[in-house]
């Protein structure tokens, strides 16, 4: 009896991403997803510029890639041009709350019947290691040697929070996938972003809090153990929005 094996929807493709980086682990899900779904073949995949730049040879769903940021704007064309079609966007922080910030709060003030997923690693990965939106305070980057300076630089931007304060925005929930508890629960808010879309209740965005040991200067095991000492208590899981279940109340 076949207990586990590599989702369909994910390629054969090798990927490109660093030792103990996880997003690999998210590809994953998104792909078993898709498969337990039914949707592989009405699937259509945005990446835009970012670790995730190269996600089309990773999935055996139609992919489009996006200028940097873009995403939310190219799914949004292609799921009104193509309404019977799932369309789901994969974007890093600095991809979607820096240079696509206006997309994606826009995006969600329309309900577009999209689904986002969003990797916050807290750094810009791709680029070398600049401080992102999302960099902790007193974070050390590329750009911050001595930390991250709030009265300099401001406060990392927690893109949950902020969404759900907009009326549009369907579903909202941000999650991890640093330990075995954590990686279920994100696949279950995957998995609802997406049948949100496929009922037509509109804008579903997933954050996942993931790891990035080579620009963090971390192990992969001590990368994990940073996201619960540091990156969670900033950035607290949980449902931030879910406007169907609270009007069924």
């Amino acid at each position: 009896m076949v207990v586990f094996e590599k989702p369909h929807a994910l390629s054969d493709a090798p990927l490109h991403y660093c030792p103990g980086c996880t997003h690999g682990i998210v590809h994953r899900l998104v792909a078993e997803v898709m498969d337990e779904l039914g949707i592989e073949g009405k699937t259509v995949g945005i990446a835009p510029v970012g670790c995730s730049v190269m996600a089309y040879n990773y999935f055996n769903c139609d992919m489009i890639e996006a200028a940097h940021g873009r995403a939310p704007a190219v799914a949004t064309g292609v799921k009104r041009a193509l309404p019977e079609n799932v369309v789901f966007t994969y974007q890093g922080d600095g991809d979607l709350a820096s240079i696509g910030m206006a997309e994606t709060v826009h995006a969600a003030a329309r309900n577009e019947n999209i689904t986002i997923i969003f990797i916050n690693n807290a750094i810009y990965g791709m680029t070398g290691g600049q401080m992102a939106p999302t960099s902790l305070p007193g974070q050390v980057t590329q750009t911050s040697p001595y930390g991250r300076d709030t009265d300099h630089c401001g406060f990392p931007i927690k893109v949950c929070e902020m969404l759900s304060e907009i009326e549009g925005a369907e579903y909202l929930e941000r999650v991890a996938v640093n330990n075995v508890k954590n990686v279920k629960n994100a696949k279950k808010a995957i998995k609802k972003a997406f049948q949100n879309q496929i009922d037509g209740k509109g804008f579903s965005l997933v954050e996942v809090i993931s790891s990035c040991p080579t620009n963090w200067g971390l192990t992969p095991q001590k990368a994990l153990e940073w996201i619960d000492e540091k990156m969670i208590p900033y950035y607290p899981l949980g449902v931030y929005k879910d406007r169907s279940a609270k009007e069924a109340e």
